[in-house]
């Protein structure tokens, strides 16, 4: 090893991907020691860094070139001793040349660590969660300071209550990465400030709090402050709302129905979306991949418009009909004790499976479908992966056909009351499935899986059935 040369060490340095791994080859001789210490490009830390400050002085002295730093604080308590404050962002800011920044659970973090970093010109990616000291003033001083910021996450950050950085990110036209999730004065109608910052957009994940919005009088209103106009959201490739209130014609749904590349969408309790938004996704979005809905049951749509909204089988259909290149199917319904039997049919499930090539379909809560339907994926050519929640209509006998799907390589069932050990006897033996497993269902022993794949994987938690 000592005769080769260092752009090959470097090279086999580059190929060594656990941490562990690494730290044991920087140990062996003082030469890979130095070689390490100028190719480490990525740290994680979390509770072990003590004193914090100290530690990572020292880190960074010896990984000069650390341009992505997470940092996260998970499970700390006071005993392991005092957490990264803002002085340690200033020695990340003066001595690493940052690229992307992940802070989670940092608490002693404020406005004035997010200023130190706003001198890292060259920060493209930040993730703030729960970072409750954070407020929309320091965030404002690093997107000045960062203009080429594309990625940005706030998870929990719940002092942020101005947007004024969500404008002036806007305006820079740099963001493709959006992800504001349970931070509980951004509401819909906030998303408006982004304005021409939508066209470069190409994912975004927005989730409110609702059980806090659901007490707030004023977030009934959140969307009327987001009044008609064009969203230049063509770029957008993954869409993903939770919680979220839907108003006709103005707002998100404006933006359900611009987006022409769209692959991937995920609607989680979204209140107000109708038919009309998914057929107008669906006619525009013919590259769509994945879809996602997880639909509020009949009982627990809250009170927010003047007449019950519900989707049905219209949107299935509308969606296979024009989304030709759809793999991934996931439905789900809120509730389990009050059960949806008026959204979608199996009728309205079959379309997809007949019309696209959907290789993994997942199916939660839905009482719709039924023997019936396990009968129809015996012609299901591409489906690859099939996931069966709390389905409570299949049984033994639907379970039995599953031998006679065509390519079903992963089944995974969990809280299903219907089947038992009786239904897996037909795949007993075959080695069909690469993987079979099966969560909290009673009649279900570990004992019957044995031979029924190549892979088992079997828990028994029955807690949620009282």
């Amino acid at each position: 090893m000592d005769e080769l040369p260092d752009q090959l060490v470097w090279e086999i340095l580059t190929r060594i991907k656990k941490t562990n791994d690494r730290n044991s080859l920087s140990l062996a001789c003082k030469r890979f020691h130095e070689l390490d210490n100028e190719q480490r490009q990525s740290i994680r830390v979390g509770c072990g860094l003590d004193p914090a400050n100290e530690a990572l002085t020292s880190l960074c002295n010896r990984f000069q070139n650390l341009a992505k730093v997470e940092i996260t604080y998970s499970g700390w308590m006071s005993k392991l001793g005092k957490q990264l404050d803002d002085h340690g962002l200033l020695i990340l800011a003066s001595c690493c040349p940052l690229t992307d920044l992940t802070l989670s659970y940092c608490t002693f973090i404020t406005d004035v660590g997010l200023r130190y970093l706003a001198s890292c010109s060259k920060l493209s990616a930040l993730k703030l969660n729960f970072t409750p000291r954070i407020t929309g003033c320091g965030i404002l001083s690093l997107v000045v300071g960062c203009r080429n910021l594309t990625l940005l996450h706030l998870i929990g950050c719940l002092n942020v209550t101005s947007v004024e950085w969500l404008e002036y990110l806007g305006k820079l036209e740099t963001l493709e990465d959006l992800s504001i999730k349970n931070c509980r004065a951004i509401g819909e109608g906030d998303l408006v400030k982004l304005g021409p910052g939508w066209q470069n957009l190409k994912r975004l994940q927005f989730e409110v709090d609702a059980n806090y919005r659901y007490m707030k009088v004023y977030d009934r209103l959140a969307v009327d402050r987001w009044q008609k106009q064009c969203i230049p959201c063509e770029n957008m490739l993954e869409l993903s709302l939770v919680n979220c209130i839907i108003s006709p014609g103005r707002g998100l749904a404006c933006v359900l129905g611009k987006c022409k590349n769209l692959e991937t969408i995920h609607l989680d309790m979204c209140v107000g979306v109708r038919d009309s938004d998914i057929i107008g996704l669906a006619q525009r979005s013919s590259n769509l991949r994945f879809i996602s809905l997880r639909v509020p049951s009949d009982f627990s749509l809250p009170l927010l418009m003047n007449n019950a909204l519900r989707l049905t089988d219209e949107s299935l259909k509308a969606v296979a009909q024009n989304c030709s290149m759809l793999e991934s199917v996931r439905i789900s319904f809120s509730d389990g004790d009050f059960p949806s039997f008026s959204s979608f049919s199996l009728s309205g499930i079959l379309s997809l499976i007949k019309m696209c090539p959907v290789r993994e379909l997942a199916l939660d809560h839905v009482y719709s479908f039924n023997d019936v339907g396990m009968e129809a994926l015996c012609s299901a050519q591409f489906l690859e992966i099939l996931e069966l929640v709390r389905c409570q209509e299949i049984s033994d006998e639907g379970l039995q056909l599953v031998g006679q799907f065509p390519r079903l390589c992963v089944l995974q069932l969990s809280k299903c009351l219907g089947i038992s050990d009786d239904g897996l006897k037909p795949l007993v033996g075959s080695y069909k499935l690469e993987l079979l497993a099966v969560e909290d269902c009673p009649q279900i022993s570990e004992r019957g899986l044995q031979g029924a794949a190549k892979s088992i994987s079997f828990r028994q938690d029955l807690s949620w059935m009282y």
